[in-house]
């Protein structure tokens, strides 16, 4: 695939394309037999682990199953309109495609949580086979698409007039006419829109698929699992502002797009733009995320150290992915440091760079703790009072403890709870002959209440505490899918500032690109999962 990528002498497309349709077929085929199987064992109870593939992975998922569905239905038109000129290969790959991506979706939905304990070494092998397939076909769409991305970065290099820089157009066009001009246009132009769903679709297969793969053979405890429910109250302010930074998204791209090679001057207010809008969104990010580690660090709650595959694969997967934003960023501020001239938009450039890093290793700790952290149980609905009684006899009658009486188990008969009366709480008592009497005199009073006693204020405080977490999860969530947009469709200032290839040189420059930004993006798209939980969970 990459000596293809790199134009290696005797291999064509056709060839990495027969062999990626050979790699779908073998896992169709392990796939039908693993489900077959499962069928036929449906009776016995086999062990789930409710921790892997949540509903609402699957969800995005099969999102991104639909959109990379429309980009074979595209490629399969476009080979249509080319089949005078094009390999069979180029016909056969999308029909696979759409039929694996069908399957594929099924098995997920059904078997993602199953505990493999019979078959191992074969389900082994299925599992993991899997796993690569979807990564080979991930890679194959990054290294689509970045070759599109690249063919168009120097489109620009040769609007604005470098000449410095050795330019040659990685040309893939077909050497024959289309039958439908119009529709091989559309086709042309709309694949290279889609793919960035083709490609979240399988790292996020692919992901899934490990986590069934770790768990094969595996004993897991039988706890008590509690459904949580998505639920909007309590994150108003958090999605209002994230939504207003959505949009905002939306407008900067399309205006980024539109203005980036025009002319010199066009390009230079289109990176000044993007520049400054990244600095305030990071920024506000920084802070949010600042926040809600310092509210995590007076709470004081201990940490889940459970094994949990795919609790542990998130945490592995944003420090890893995060990696490739880091290098970006580093290179950045290098060629920042080391240039000779600096035009006027490299000074946005450099305080952009140092946010990108701090930004991530905020909200890294702040996503890993949330996940990681032991999560109350319906405090949030416990009153408790403090009582203390004084007997009218010669011995005292100490009161129920908070949880007796909210557990209404405090020993009263026919369920009776405490009376208030005048600001003073009574309790029955018994006399023996199983008759409950008030307490009379002055000894028999119960002390009012301290104000310090009230359990309000540490109630409201513990309330006020998740509201702001609520909010900042939901806040970085809709951050995180704005910051996916810019990288996935094409706005990518690494490409288009020309400082770091001036400093690095293109060649050195664009290699380092195309094998980080792939990281950048999935990091973006993970976060935002990752941080949907954190919702949730909150």
């Amino acid at each position: 695939m990459f000596a293809w990528a790199v134009h290696a002498a005797g291999l064509a497309k056709s060839a990495v394309l027969a062999y990626l349709v050979t790699l779908m077929l073998l896992q169709l085929a392990w796939m039908a037999w693993y489900v077959c199987r499962r069928h036929a064992h449906q009776r016995l109870i086999q062990e789930k682990d409710i921790h892997a593939g949540a509903r609402w992975l699957k969800c995005g998922i099969t999102l991104f199953a639909m959109i990379t569905l429309i980009m074979d239905s595209f490629k399969i038109g476009y080979f249509v309109g080319y089949s005078e000129c094009l390999s069979v290969a180029e016909g056969v790959f999308p029909v696979t495609h759409a039929v694996h991506t069908l399957v594929q979706v099924y098995f997920l939905w059904c078997h993602a949580k199953d505990i493999i304990q019979s078959f191992k070494t074969l389900e082994r092998f299925g599992v993991i086979h899997s796993v690569f397939t979807n990564l080979l076909l991930w890679t194959n769409a990054v290294l689509a698409e970045s070759k599109h991305q690249l063919n168009e970065h120097k489109e620009r290099l040769i609007t604005l007039g470098f000449g410095n820089i050795s330019i040659e157009l990685d040309d893939h066009a077909p050497q024959c006419n289309c039958t439908t001009p119009s529709l091989c246009s559309i086709f042309s132009q709309g694949i290279y829109y889609l793919y960035p769903f083709n490609i979240e679709y399988h790292i996020l297969a692919s992901t899934v698929l490990y986590v069934l793969w770790k768990n094969i053979g595996r004993n897991i405890e039988h706890l008590q699992h509690h459904k949580i429910p998505f639920k909007f109250q309590g994150k108003t302010f958090g999605t209002i502002v994230g939504m207003v930074v959505f949009a905002t998204t939306i407008a900067i791209v399309v205006v980024y797009l539109i203005q980036i090679g025009r002319s010199k001057r066009k390009s230079e207010i289109a990176l000044v733009m993007f520049y400054v809008y990244a600095i305030i969104v990071l920024t506000l990010m920084c802070v949010a995320g600042i926040v809600a580690l310092l509210i995590y660090r007076l709470e004081g709650r201990s940490l889940d150290v459970s094994k949990n595959p795919a609790r542990k694969l998130d945490g592995d997967l944003l420090v890893g992915t995060a990696s490739g934003s880091w290098l970006l960023s580093w290179g950045s501020i290098l060629a920042i440091i080391c240039a000779e001239t600096h035009p006027a938009y490299a000074w946005y450039n450099l305080p952009y760079s140092v946010l990108v890093i701090v930004e991530k290793y905020v909200q890294n700790l702040f996503i890993i703790e949330s996940i990681h952290r032991e999560h109350e149980k319906g405090h949030d609905d416990i009153k408790t009072l403090r009582i203390l009684t004084v007997s009218n006899g010669s011995t005292l009658s100490p009161a129920p403890s908070y949880k007796e009486i909210y557990n209404g188990t405090n020993g009263l008969h026919n369920g009776e709870f405490p009376c208030k009366f005048n600001g003073s709480v009574f309790l029955p008592e018994s006399n023996g002959t199983g008759v409950a009497e008030e307490e009379r005199g002055g000894a028999g009073k119960a002390f009012p209440p301290s104000p310090t006693d009230s359990p309000h204020p540490r109630r409201n405080f513990t309330l006020n505490k998740r509201r702001i977490l609520k909010n900042v999860a939901a806040f970085l969530f809709l951050c995180n899918l704005s910051l996916w947009i810019p990288a996935a469709f094409g706005c990518r200032p690494e490409y288009d500032n020309g400082l770091e290839e001036m400093v690095f040189g293109f060649e050195p420059w664009i290699i380092i690109v195309n094998l980080a930004m792939p990281f950048s993006i999935f990091y973006r798209m993970h976060s935002a999962a990752s941080l949907f939980e954190v919702s949730c969970i909150t």
